[in-house]
Protein backbone atom coordinates (compact mmCIF):
# COMPACT_ATOMS: atom_id res chain seq x y z
CA UNK A 1 0.00 0.00 0.00
CA UNK A 2 2.88 2.37 0.78
CA UNK A 3 4.41 1.74 -2.62
CA UNK A 4 1.15 2.62 -4.38
CA UNK A 5 0.78 5.85 -2.41
CA UNK A 6 4.40 6.78 -3.07
CA UNK A 7 4.02 6.17 -6.80
CA UNK A 8 0.83 8.28 -6.91
CA UNK A 9 2.57 11.14 -5.09
CA UNK A 10 5.59 11.00 -7.42
CA UNK A 11 3.35 10.93 -10.49
CA UNK A 12 1.37 13.89 -9.18
CA UNK A 13 4.60 15.84 -8.60
CA UNK A 14 5.76 15.12 -12.14
CA UNK A 15 2.45 16.28 -13.64
CA UNK A 16 2.46 19.38 -11.45
CA UNK A 17 6.00 20.19 -12.57
CA UNK A 18 5.02 19.96 -16.23
CA UNK A 19 1.94 22.11 -15.59
CA UNK A 20 4.02 24.75 -13.83
CA UNK A 21 6.49 24.79 -16.71
CA UNK A 22 3.65 25.37 -19.19
CA UNK A 23 2.20 28.18 -17.05
CA UNK A 24 5.48 30.07 -16.88
CA UNK A 25 6.50 29.59 -20.52
CA UNK A 26 5.59 32.25 -23.05
CA UNK A 27 2.34 31.20 -24.79
CA UNK A 28 2.56 27.82 -23.08
CA UNK A 29 5.00 26.44 -25.64
CA UNK A 30 7.97 24.22 -24.91
CA UNK A 31 11.28 25.32 -26.34
CA UNK A 32 13.35 23.08 -28.54
CA UNK A 33 10.54 20.78 -29.63
CA UNK A 34 11.27 20.97 -33.35
CA UNK A 35 12.61 17.74 -34.77
CA UNK A 36 15.52 19.68 -36.28
CA UNK A 37 17.08 19.27 -32.83
CA UNK A 38 16.84 15.48 -33.16
CA UNK A 39 19.55 13.94 -35.37
CA UNK A 40 17.38 10.86 -36.05
CA UNK A 41 14.68 12.97 -37.75
CA UNK A 42 16.97 15.08 -39.93
CA UNK A 43 17.34 14.72 -43.67
CA UNK A 44 20.75 14.35 -45.32
CA UNK A 45 21.16 18.13 -45.71
CA UNK A 46 20.55 18.66 -41.97
CA UNK A 47 17.05 20.10 -42.22
CA UNK A 48 14.01 18.93 -40.29
CA UNK A 49 12.15 16.16 -42.13
CA UNK A 50 8.81 17.39 -40.74
CA UNK A 51 8.80 21.20 -41.12
CA UNK A 52 11.93 21.80 -43.27
CA UNK A 53 13.68 24.11 -40.78
CA UNK A 54 17.47 24.08 -40.62
CA UNK A 55 19.32 23.78 -37.34
CA UNK A 56 19.65 27.57 -37.04
CA UNK A 57 15.97 28.30 -37.79
CA UNK A 58 12.96 28.08 -35.51
CA UNK A 59 10.36 25.41 -36.16
CA UNK A 60 8.19 26.38 -39.14
CA UNK A 61 5.07 24.55 -37.99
Amino acid sequence: MKVVLLSIVLLALAIAGIAIKILFKKNGKFSGTCSSNNPLLQTEDGSCSICGASREEKCKS
